[in-house]
């Protein structure tokens, strides 16, 4: 995995690259794998945490991204907007806050991750008229983690990578 200056992960990269980028310093090392890559004459460490020695800007103007099913739950960080509970994706379901038959979009600022109970009590009703406020705002998002970082997607990720994926789930 790489993290930006920041400590901010970046992307995942092959174990070559990975190599590339620290013999080239471009990066330091923070974790290593319990592995070795060998040569003919010498034995490496191999990589798992690479940190970029110079800050890359992202840039986010140009990038739109895409509303689906995925996307929207690593959004709202697997959580149902009603209650607060964290659900696996597969108990999670997409609730137009403005009823689709009210003239709601399916567009990013209409549309909330939902547990299956809270969606079928709110039904075709508005927020206002279920008594079930939203527990934040949905927005378009400019970005979103990659879903290998996402936290419920973590376990099958090294366990040298956690500490680092702890501010993936705090900054969302």
């Amino acid at each position: 995995m790489i993290l930006n200056a920041g400590y901010e992960p970046l992307k995942v990269v092959n174990w070559q690259k990975a190599m590339i980028l620290w013999l080239q310093n471009k990066v330091d090392v923070l974790e290593y794998h319990s592995v070795q890559v060998r040569s003919a004459t010498k034995a490496f460490p191999l990589p798992s945490v690479l940190r970029l020695r110079k800050y890359v800007r992202p840039n986010f103007s140009s990038v739109t991204v895409k509303l689906s099913r995925q996307n929207l739950f690593i959004r709202d960080n697997h959580t149902c907007q009603y209650c607060g509970e964290r659900f696996p994706e597969k108990l999670l379901t997409i609730d137009h806050v403005l009823p689709v038959s009210k003239g709601g979009q399916h567009v990013w600022t209409n549309v909330v991750a939902a547990c299956g109970p809270c969606n079928n009590k709110k039904g075709d009703l508005s927020t206002e008229q279920a008594d079930m406020p939203l527990r934040k705002k949905p927005i378009q998002p400019k970005w979103l983690p990659s879903k290998e970082f996402s936290y419920t997607h973590h376990k099958t990720c090294p366990r040298t990578w956690e500490p680092y994926l702890v501010h993936v789930r705090k900054s969302r």
